[in-house]
């Protein structure tokens, strides 16, 4: 328990130096990580996907506030939006966590890595959102924030890589559409926390200090350490060059999605595909047999 917390100390102050650098939240980074920490520390194996998103979503709720606030200071966020779409994103979050629980652990890994690779195509080519040419309803507020919410409760994340590009398509500028993807960011760390932490309570095998599928050690340690850091990524966004750094952690995004999906890839559809073609040349000579 000592080891994943002083890890997960580490890991948060990269993950918040991260999300602040790049504006991506810090669940891409975290959840990769905890999978394979707990993956080393011998969680089971059914379990470790399942906690690493939970205790993600949790440690997001410190970050999240931290950023909201900032963000309101500056007078960014604006709330009739938030509000809109935090219904949607509420009951999304809900299901999200209900769903990942139905999903078995390989299969949850190989979403994440896609989604990954997803993130990092579009940090590599640098990828900005297109304006859309007029303002989206109620009706797509709350149908879109209820996918947002599910996918971000699956993976783990604050949804800023899919709410910021909806916000711009309806033509909010940039600046307000990150402050108010910040603070949906919340509602989606704490519904899907609560979620999983409610959906883990009767769970068998837990690791001890699990608070539901939570792992309390690893979410103190992510969570208290990214919002000291999260500060000075922004403060280091100014100062460095953004499109260069980008393109480095896109790599970063490629190696983690290879390393979580690899074993999942081979037993869905490496393994049956060779299987297959092993069994060709005798099946080719049973099909005439059988004609």
């Amino acid at each position: 328990m000592q080891e994943i917390f002083m890890a997960c100390l580490l890991l948060g102050l990269i993950a918040g130096l991260l999300a602040g650098l790049f504006g991506i939240g810090g669940g891409l980074v975290i959840v990769p990580i905890l999978a394979i920490l707990f993956s080393t520390h011998n969680f089971p194996s059914g379990l470790t996907m399942i906690m690493a998103v939970a205790t993600s979503l949790a440690s997001i709720i410190l970050t999240a506030t931290a950023s909201v606030w900032a963000h309101h200071r500056l007078g960014a966020v604006i709330w009739r939006q938030v509000f809109r779409l935090t219904p949607g994103i509420m009951l999304g979050s809900v299901l999200g966590a209900v769903v990942a629980k139905q999903i078995p652990a390989d299969i949850l890994k190989l979403i994440l890595a896609v989604f990954l690779c997803y993130v990092g195509i579009q940090m590599a080519l640098q990828t900005k959102p297109k304006t859309g040419l007029k303002p989206l309803g109620s009706v797509m507020d709350f149908a879109m924030a209820g996918l947002i919410g599910l996918l971000s409760a699956i993976v783990g994340i604050g949804g800023g890589t899919l709410t910021v590009p909806y916000l711009v398509k309806g033509q909010m500028p940039m600046r307000n559409a990150v402050a108010v993807s910040s603070a949906c960011g919340l509602p989606i760390a704490l519904m899907g926390s609560l979620s999983y932490a409610w959906l883990g309570r009767t769970a068998t095998q837990l690791p001890e200090a699990s608070f539901g599928y939570i792992y309390l050690p690893a979410f103190l340690g992510v969570g208290v350490a990214s919002v000291l850091t999260a500060p000075i990524g922004a403060w280091l966004a100014n100062r460095l060059p953004a499109k260069q750094l980008k393109r480095y952690f896109s790599l970063l995004l490629f190696i983690m999605a290879i390393k979580l999906g690899y074993n999942p890839l081979n037993s869905y559809l490496v393994a049956p595909l060779s299987g297959l073609l092993q069994a060709w040349p005798t099946l080719g000579y049973a099909l005439p047999t059988l004609r």
